[in-house]
């Protein structure tokens, strides 16, 4: 997907890969040192974490991938879209750029996909910044199944196809601080033709259809249950509230949690902030242990 990128907000080197399927993974690769890896969620990019990696990159090496179908990744025909495929792409994707040991940061889609990828490779991850997220099964919970009725199914697809409605959804209730005009335009870019939309009301049915999916990314949490977490919640999320995070603290015994003044979208609106608690968390928490 090519479309005209705002130099003055998007600062960064543009990355390509090329998986064995063909599918066209788009990166950002900036810094040297320990590894961040930055996952996205529906319906952002890598764009969503670019003041996190100007800030971190003296310190840190910031990779974001684009999932297929967002950004600048360029998908198959074939591809589906699924949180299955996303996480198979993402797990490839790690293996060809060979990532030794890396602290992962997701948000949104970003925690299954990114935890269902660690789970299986514990060895690699070394700590975790998850915030608005979730790894676990929604089927059930009446809120999530209406949410993914209505945006995943006929209506959300209609939506989407003819006027990025799900894209506008989120974006009007995903920010409790509205970003500036040629930043929900940078945000927009990638959906403007209206045969790259159909993902974004996928993404809202597979919170409901991809229940074997997170029902294994759940079982499979006790295989990197012992890291080091970082929750950055923000309290004005429409999405995931603070019961998801309450749940998530069963699993991590050893977190710390931070809660922010902000939305769905909380590495825009308070990543500097998150930028010190990540350096902290490296530090005070990892660093010192790898070293002992």
């Amino acid at each position: 997907m090519k479309f005209n990128i705002n130099k003055d907000l998007f600062l960064f080197q543009n990355n390509f890969l090329r998986l064995d399927d063909g599918t066209k993974v788009h990166y950002i690769d900036e810094g040297e040192g320990p590894v961040l890896l930055m996952l996205h969620g529906n319906p952002t990019w890598s764009f969503l974490y670019r003041k996190m990696i100007t800030a971190l990159k003296s310190d840190f090496r910031c990779i974001a991938p684009d999932f297929p179908g967002f950004g600048l990744s360029e998908q198959t025909d074939a591809y589906d879209f699924s949180a299955e495929s996303h996480s198979k792409v993402l797990e490839e994707f790690l293996r060809k750029i060979n990532i030794d040991h890396y602290i992962l940061i997701a948000q949104d889609w970003g925690g299954p996909i990114g935890l269902s990828v660690a789970e299986k490779h514990p060895d690699k991850i070394i700590g975790a910044v998850l915030g608005n997220t979730w790894a676990w099964a929604l089927k059930g919970n009446y809120r999530y199944e209406g949410f993914s009725w209505v945006m995943g199914g006929p209506i959300g697809r209609w939506m989407a196809k003819s006027f990025n409605g799900v894209w506008k959804v989120f974006m009007k209730k995903g920010f409790y601080k509205k970003p500036s005009r040629e930043a929900l335009a940078m945000y927009k870019a990638p959906f403007a033709k209206k045969n790259n939309r159909i993902q974004t009301a996928i993404f809202p049915r597979e919170l409901i259809k991809a229940y074997k999916f997170e029902k294994n990314v759940e079982k499979n949490l006790n295989k990197i249950s012992s890291i080091p977490v970082l929750f950055t919640w923000g309290i004005k999320d429409f999405a995931f509230k603070v019961d998801q995070l309450e749940r998530f603290k069963k699993h991590f015994p050893n977190h710390q949690t931070h809660l922010l003044v902000a939305g769905h979208f909380w590495q825009d609106e308070q990543g500097e902030l998150v930028n010190k608690l990540i350096s902290d968390l490296y530090h005070k928490n990892i660093n010192l242990k790898m070293l002992s």
